[in-house]
């Protein structure tokens, strides 16, 4: 079922694996097409930290993801609404997403911040912070109270705000607001924050057709349903066949993110067990995972588009990526080392300076040198994902998995705003 407004949102499989669950497709958004499987770097607050948007259509992004809590708070959602929407606002030409504000229920409500990789075989506790922090977040059957970290204002979210705020917003794809968990979280916590969202799914469902009636001169937005269920078999599968058959106000959901803390080291499997529950035929995405060797567990998983802010933030601390593994730019060896980051990238960067002039601009603090190292490493992470993408085309994608898990030797972790 779907409303007769979302004909120009569309997901068609154009290949299938024969050996696993990766795909390659065309997802079409009114702001245009998206080819996958894809990375979608991430604009928090309706930018890419120290990137022009004009950089990031160079570069080969197809789309970008904004963060729906940061800009309620700032600037509002009033003002990107007057401003003709996300895409507009910010001069990307391309489609858009927004996350639904459901991550920060986690990293406010304990402290941990940006961080999604976790060890889940350490301690339980459904009253777990990190420390020197003090819970922002209080999440209740409705929804979620919340302080500001701005100012300290007090706020409110529930299933239908976060719909408001993300069609004021205006991206082609938004998220039902949903409850994240950590893996630090009990398991009877796990089942109740599951039921939430499973409650909150049908509030945004209605709510969603609601905005949709009520705002049919604007492109439509697709919808997608958030799976949680943490690192359990059976509440990952029922909440992907809970949210996969949904229906409410005479829809459904358009695609599916997979959401909440991941063990890295179960990654593949939980993604496994979710998209081999959910339709085939409905585009699926990965919430707040980026680290290299991830993608590749993504995609041979079923994953369609992922997000993750990983590229851009350990740029801004010199950390770069290259073929061989990760490094970072300031460190003494490349004082005077007068090759590119990567001799195999053609980003902006690596064909136009050395590791020696960007160790120099770190070391000095110069601005300039966080943009040149988020261009190549957002260059480097959307064109892996291309370049496996074209693997799956042409039939070598183990092969290309192999060859480069041979040769990256850093294994970093992930996060997400």
């Amino acid at each position: 079922m779907s409303t007769p407004a979302a004909k120009n949102f569309s997901f068609e499989i154009k290949k299938s694996a024969e050996n696993s669950l990766a795909r390659v497709g065309t997802l079409s958004t009114p702001h245009g097409d998206i080819q996958t499987p894809a990375f979608i770097p991430v604009g928090t607050k309706a930018t890419v930290k120290a990137v022009l948007p004009a950089a990031m259509q160079d570069l080969g992004a197809q789309a970008l993801l904004a963060n729906a809590y940061h800009l309620y708070l700032q600037p509002g959602p009033d003002v990107l609404d007057e401003a003709g929407g996300l895409a507009q606002f910010m001069s990307w030409p391309g489609p858009t997403f927004t996350d639904s504000g459901g991550f920060q229920v986690l990293s406010l409500g304990v402290g941990f911040k940006k961080v999604l990789a976790m060890d889940a075989k350490t301690f339980r506790s459904d009253q777990v912070i990190a420390g020197n922090k003090e819970r922002l977040a209080h999440v209740d059957d409705d929804g979620v109270t919340f302080k500001s970290h701005l100012d300290g204002s007090m706020h409110r979210f529930t299933a239908e705000i976060s719909m408001q705020i993300q069609h004021k917003i205006g991206a082609d794809i938004i998220f039902a607001f949903d409850e994240c968990t950590t893996l630090h979280n009990t398991r009877p916590y796990q089942e109740l924050a599951m039921e939430r969202t499973y409650d909150w799914a049908i509030r945004c469902l209605d709510e969603h057709k609601r905005l949709t009636d009520v705002r049919s001169d604007k492109p439509y937005q697709a919808l997608f349903g958030v799976i949680q269920g943490a690192q359990y078999e059976d509440l990952r599968k029922k909440a992907a066949n809970d949210l996969g058959t949904m229906s409410s106000s005479g829809i459904e959901f358009d695609g599916f993110g997979i959401g909440g803390a991941l063990d890295k080291s179960s990654l593949g499997t939980i993604v496994g067990w979710v998209n081999s529950t959910l339709p085939e035929d409905k585009p699926k995405h990965l919430l707040g995972i980026g680290a290299p060797e991830d993608l590749f567990v993504g995609v041979e998983n079923g994953v369609d588009t992922f997000d993750c802010v990983l590229a851009s933030r350990i740029a801004r601390s010199s950390a770069v990526y290259t073929m061989q593994g990760r490094f970072n730019l300031s460190n003494a060896p490349y004082v005077r080392d007068f090759n590119p980051i990567d001799d195999e990238c053609d980003c902006y960067t690596c064909t136009n300076f050395t590791r020696a002039y960007l160790c120099h601009l770190f070391r000095g603090k110069e601005m300039v040198a966080a943009t040149l190292a988020t261009i190549h490493n957002e260059r480097f992470v959307v064109r892996l994902v291309d370049q496996m993408r074209q693997a799956l085309i042409d039939g070598n994608f183990i092969d290309m998995k192999k060859e480069f898990l041979g040769r990256y030797t850093h294994r970093s972790g992930q996060s997400r705003d």
